[in-house]
């Protein structure tokens, strides 16, 4: 693997059983990820891009290969190099998890907490870093409020009282707030009316360049991966088909998978 690699896969696979036989709903991944940057993972239902997105942010286990990840130190500016996911505590995950990752689903109310306030879900992962003080937490809330174009005279009002775009942002937000290096997206714009996903994609695209987050974008809409990502895998069946530059793949596929693709002979 490369120098200041964030993340690698490596042979990375995912089985199922069905019917007493694996059925592979991942399989021969291979990729590296750098800080700062965008990865696209795009194809039909049914691809296998959402098994990937959940076995690289260690929500399921690898069945073959490996995903390493390259943590912080507890001293700052520092990393202890690759580390090998499946090698780490579900202690050591769970802090991954709440700082230096972030997942964002597909449907906002999966990432929020519907029975508190929306000014509570962001201080919730400061709070899980030590953060006591009410008047910080608050102050944190309503600035990141602000930055994804939310009203924070409702950062009060329940979740469930914000639309469907509010409740994404909403999400953005709470990932966001504990600064990490590395966001995990499911569909992010899934759902939402045209002119609400334009916007988010607007907003997304200024927080990473500015946060300069690495992320990895799973969708079926590859105007959202053009517009996002530097780098493009296409799946199939499991499989990756093809990547590289999102432009080349887009402008210049060369399998015959991502042609049908982008010619929209596929629908998602």
């Amino acid at each position: 693997m490369k120098p200041g690699v964030l993340l690698s896969a490596r042979q990375a696979g995912k089985a199922f059983m069905q019917n007493g036989k694996p059925r592979w709903a991942c399989r021969d991944v291979n990729f590296d990820l750098y800080p700062g940057e965008v990865l696209a993972v795009v194809g039909e239902s049914g691809s296998g891009k959402t098994s990937l997105l959940r076995l690289l942010a260690a929500r399921l286990a690898c069945d073959e290969g490996s995903v390493h990840y390259e943590v912080r130190s507890e001293q700052a500016n520092e990393t202890d190099g690759l580390t090998d996911l499946a090698q780490m505590s579900e202690a050591q995950l769970r802090r991954l998890a709440r700082t230096d990752w972030g997942f964002v689903e597909q449907h906002a109310r999966d990432g929020l907490r519907m029975n508190v306030s929306g000014g509570a879900n962001v201080g919730e992962r400061l709070m899980a870093l030590g953060a006591r003080n009410y008047g910080h937490l608050r102050q944190e809330a309503l600035s990141w409020m602000q930055r994804v174009e939310l009203d924070t005279a409702r950062i009060d009002d329940l979740p469930g009282t914000y639309s469907g775009g509010m409740q994404q942002r909403l999400q953005i937000a709470r990932n966001l707030v504990t600064q990490p290096r590395l966001v995990f997206m499911d569909e992010p714009t899934t759902g939402l009316d045209v002119s609400v996903q334009a916007r988010l994609l607007d907003m997304l695209r200024e927080l990473v360049d500015e946060l300069q987050l690495a992320a990895v974008v799973v969708t079926h809409d590859l105007a959202v991966a053009r517009l996002l990502a530097q780098r493009m895998l296409v799946m199939k069946d499991g499989c990756v088909v093809e990547q590289g530059l999102t432009d080349r793949v887009l402008d210049d596929p060369q399998h015959a998978y991502t042609q049908l693709l982008v010619s929209s002979v596929l629908t998602p």
